[in-house]
């Protein structure tokens, strides 16, 4: 082999064995790249399913069970790469056998379980799934499905409605403060008009929002004399339109797509710190505002507790409800008298009417809804009446009288009462193509609130016009039927002054006359309620007996003010010399009529007072204090006889003497008590309640006196 050949073959095996190098290489280099892809960690749900879920929960409702959770934030990255789901399993702890739910998303933080068993304790788990693998579960929770109906949901709804009534209160008791005592002086400023009446009543109610509160203070008005049974049976009636306003806040502010309850605590952020200001308007201004949002905190609390009872889904209810698809008369009374008891038993129309308009979400059909506040119509009047109970028979009336009033709208109602209804829909559906209608009558839930509020609405409107004209008859029938039982109760109301001045002074006299007679009646009675008191042993009648003199001693404070407004006015016009000197006369009579009753009430406090400290007067004192109450008595009987006679036949004679006997007598008792002060017969406690008593009696025989020299004219 030449030498050349041989350098040819050594080239070809360096060629050879490079090749092979080369490959060599490659392969070894490809086979780690394999080797470490091999190796690399797969992600395992294992490794984060104890930790992954967070505030998990499960709040029970009937037959269904609402779960909700969140996922840790640093695994959900991993969990969204790796294309995982959420899985729910649950089963009853007597069952084996799981019941899974899968392919829930990841952004899903919540899942409503449905149609359990009612009353049954129940495990799950929460777990992770990939795509085509078996879910892994975290560890087992447990909850219990509620039973219906249960003690926590009822309690849970009288919460919510405690909650909505306890705003309203707030609400009108602080818009009452705000306005100060112009509501009042509106209400006992009204005239005989009724029309005046009704717009008062309707004002005033819709400010306060609150027909109670405003047929409570007609009651009280009434038993004060202040306003006359004509004359409250037409606020009443104002009352009753103003009351149907709560039904239009709730349904425009409550369940509408603006609803209050999302501004509730902006509205409290701005109430609470005036509720802190020195001004007392501010203050009250604050907590009208608290009231305002208590209340749309309640509505929206309570619309929740009855939501989540799901009556939509509740067999029993439905097939009741639908029970009534086509309701009948019989059905119709049925939940008047349902209205009637629930606006009793809550006390409050405006949270009867709350309750009536949730349940028409729930499906209540709107003849029963409508049925339900016709009850609540007469519902109301028994606040009324519970206030009329401590009244006088004129309260007693007036209330009777707002009772006559609903009763007898509901009654004709229900005549006309599914035609009505009917044409009530049919005007709101008429409104369905417009723009609010677009806006707030797209469902029939909300078409069927909006009926609701115009049909309460309509009713006590069209009532009020068909019975303001019958106003007298309404009072001659309650009278009837509410008589006096005694003459205390016709004690304490301006019988004879009507408001409004008659057309002359001379004929104004005549009935300021037959009033002031009636003043000295009342005056009169105190005297044998301090000639009981003296005697009286049982703690309960000495009690009411010093209760009956300081309401009397109230009420004749009051008609002072009234007879002497009613003569302060006569004495504007043109009158002669002799009504000059009569109407002069009169309002000195008053005077002394009004402070004997001051008399009275200070003698009831020196009695309580002697009571409670246990003082005693001897057999002796008693004698004598009964002597001198005999004594005035008489002078009593005298200026009766004198006010109800006519004026110009009025002699002084009987009373003077009368007056010179008291004087006579306080002289002889108390000569006899500084000599029994001397002797040391009692303490200095017992002589100076002994000697208020008797002196008293002095001071009450020279007013009765004095009202005889003012119908004399011996005035000075």
């Amino acid at each position: 082999m030449s030498l050349f050949d041989l350098l040819v073959n050594i080239l070809k095996q360096t060629y050879l064995l490079l090749a092979i190098f080369c490959f060599g290489f490659q392969a070894k280099s490809q086979s780690s790249d394999t080797l470490n892809a091999w190796y690399e960690p797969v992600f395992e749900i294992d490794s984060v399913i104890k930790d992954v879920f967070q505030l998990v929960s499960a709040k029970e409702t009937k037959n269904t069970v609402a779960l909700s959770w969140s996922l840790k934030g640093e695994h959900y990255g991993s969990l969204e790469d790796n294309n995982c789901t959420v899985s729910i399993r649950y089963k009853s702890k007597e069952d084996n056998k799981w019941t899974e739910i899968n392919n829930i998303s990841l952004t899903t933080t919540a899942y409503t379980i449905k149609e359990l068993t009612s009353g049954t304790k129940y495990e799950y788990q929460l777990g992770l799934a990939q795509e085509k693998e078996p879910a892994v579960f975290s560890e087992l929770n447990q909850f219990t499905s509620k039973d219906g109906v249960g003690l926590y949901s009822i309690l849970s709804i009288i919460g919510a409605l405690g909650f909505f009534i306890y705003g309203m209160k707030v609400m009108s008791e602080g818009i009452q403060k705000a306005a100060g005592d112009g509501l009042r002086k509106i209400l006992s400023a009204i005239t005989s008009n009724r029309l005046s009446g009704i717009f008062t009543g309707f004002l005033t109610t819709s400010i306060i929002q609150s027909s109670s509160a405003t047929t409570v203070m007609i009651v009280s008005f009434v038993n004060a004399g202040l306003l006359t049974l004509r004359q409250a049976i037409g606020v009443i009636m104002g009352a009753n339109i103003g009351t149907t306003m709560t039904a239009w806040i709730l349904v425009l502010l409550g369940f509408s797509k603006f609803s209050l309850a999302d501004y509730a605590l902006p509205v409290l952020a701005i109430g609470v710190p005036l509720m802190f200001m020195n001004r007392s308007q501010l203050k009250s201004f604050g907590e009208f505002l608290i009231g305002f949002a208590l209340l749309f905190i309640g509505l929206h609390a309570l619309k929740s507790e009855v939501k989540s009872l799901h009556l939509e889904e509740s067999e029993g209810f439905i097939s009741y409800i639908t029970s009534f698809t086509s309701p009948g008369y019989l059905t119709v009374f049925f939940f008047v008298f349902v209205g009637t008891l629930l606006t009793i038993v809550v006390q409050s129309s405006s949270a009867a009417m709350a309750l009536t308009l949730i349940f028409i979400g729930e499906g209540l059909p709107l003849e029963l809804a409508a049925a339900i506040v016709l009850g609540e119509n007469i519902g109301t009047t028994v606040t009324a009446n519970l206030a009329a109970l401590i009244g006088n028979v004129h309260a007693k009336r007036s209330a009777r009288a707002h009772l006559f009033f609903n009763i007898f709208g509901v009654i004709w109602m229900l005549i006309v009462f599914f035609p009505f209804l009917t044409m009530i829909e049919g005007f709101i559906e008429s409104f369905e193509d417009t723009a609010f209608g677009k806006a707030n009558l797209a469902t029939k839930t909300s078409r069927s609130l909006y009926t609701l509020a115009l049909f309460h609405t309509c009713f006590n409107i069209i009532n009020t016009l068909l019975l303001v004209w019958f106003v007298p008859y309404i009072e001659k029938i309650v009278v009837k039927f509410t008589p006096a039982k005694t003459e205390d109760d016709e004690a304490f109301n301006l019988e004879f002054i009507k408001t409004g001045m008659m057309s002359t002074v001379e004929l104004a006299i005549p009935q300021a006359k037959k009033e002031i007679a009636k003043y000295g009646k009342i005056v009169s009675r105190m005297n044998g309620f301090i000639s009981k008191m003296l005697v009286e042993q049982d703690k309960k009648k000495f009690k009411k007996l010093l209760e009956r003199t300081e309401k009397y001693e109230e009420i004749t404070d009051k008609v002072e003010i009234e007879v002497a407004d009613y003569l302060a006015k006569a004495a504007k016009g043109n009158m002669t010399t002799d009504t000059s000197i009569r109407i002069r006369g009169m309002l000195s009579i008053i005077g002394d009529l009004e402070r004997m009753g001051d008399i009275f009430f200070q003698m009831s406090k020196s009695l309580e007072r002697k009571r409670k400290n246990k003082i005693w007067f001897t057999p002796e004192q008693r004698e004598s204090i009964q002597e001198m109450g005999a004594i005035v008595n008489e002078a009593f009987v005298v200026m009766l006889d004198n006010l109800a006679m006519d004026y110009n036949a009025v002699t002084i004679d009987k009373a003077l003497a009368l007056e010179q006997k008291i004087n006579s007598k306080r002289d002889k008792i108390r000569k006899s008590h500084l000599k029994d002060i001397e002797q040391g017969k009692y303490s200095v406690q017992n002589a100076n309640i002994y000697s208020n008593i008797f002196h008293s009696y002095e001071k009450i025989g020279d007013h009765i006196i004095n009202v005889t020299e003012g119908l004399t004219g011996s005035i000075d």
